[in-house]
């Protein structure tokens, strides 16, 4: 298993997508804080940038490395190397080397110009962000052999947790505006990994107030160490959970 997922590791990394892609963050961050007097305004600024990225650069990178590694995967199914070692290495490998690009390209200005508890949590954020989109990047491979429907079906995803989401949200909150939702708001971020790490970052910036009484309620929820046990173990379901329907999948589906 270390060495499938060396292998995979070493393959992404010589990858000129990914080093791009590390670039690119790299660019970004450090040009934020540049152009920034307030290290709390970049911040603010790179994490919309983040929150955006990375979600949509995760889920569609790991979909379609995952469709071209179609023949590797099979030489690896006629070894003598259970499924569950194929595909829990090639998820490890994308995972990690996906994290090592999010460490150097944003990562390492965030924890120059952050205060360390914010920064800290910026980091760790976006290490789980970019987890579960490739844990749903693996649920979208699996489910057709079609190439160009994975995709589709992966960007549909991301579409889902960055914009139509929080769009519905808003509709049931003006349909239901007579009404004090205000606390069922907080279930509802546990159905968006995106949204919940945002709210994880807004209220460590304290800034919690731009969201109004519901800031205000999310602050006393989240900004509580049970509150924060349960966002990160919320995060952690999102990123096992569709790993391990795929991994389902995937034992038993005819190659």
């Amino acid at each position: 298993m270390k060495r499938i997922v060396k292998f995979i590791i070493l393959d992404i990394l010589k990858n000129k997508i990914i080093l791009f892609y590390t670039v690119l963050l790299s660019i970004l961050s450090w040009s934020v804080f540049s152009l920034e007097d307030n290290n709390t305004k970049g911040l603010l600024s790179l994490l919309n940038v983040v929150l955006l990225t990375v979600p949509l650069f995760a889920i569609v990178f790991s979909t379609i490395y995952l469709y071209n590694s179609a023949e590797f995967i099979e030489l690896l199914l006629s070894q003598p190397i259970r499924r569950s070692k194929i595909w829990s290495s090639l998820f490890l490998g994308l995972t990690l080397s996906l994290l090592l690009a999010y460490f150097i390209g944003a990562g390492i200005p965030i924890l120059i110009y952050s205060p360390p508890d914010v920064g800290f949590m910026m980091l760790i954020v976006g290490f789980f962000v970019s987890t579960v989109f490739v844990s749903l990047a693996f649920l979208a491979s699996i489910i057709t052999r079609d190439k160009a429907k994975g995709i589709g079906i992966s960007i549909l995803l991301w579409l889902f947790f960055t914009i139509l989401f929080d769009g519905l949200i808003l509709f049931m909150m003006f349909q239901l505006v007579e009404y004090p939702i205000e606390k069922m708001m907080v279930v509802f971020t546990a159905f968006n990994p995106v949204d919940l790490s945002r709210i994880l970052i807004l209220l460590h910036l304290d800034v919690s107030v731009m969201l109004g009484y519901t800031g205000a309620v999310f602050k006393d929820f989240f900004g509580t160490k049970m509150g924060l046990f349960f966002a990160f173990i919320v995060l952690l379901l999102w990123a096992i959970v569709p790993f391990y329907i795929s991994l389902i999948k995937f034992k038993n589906k005819d190659l």
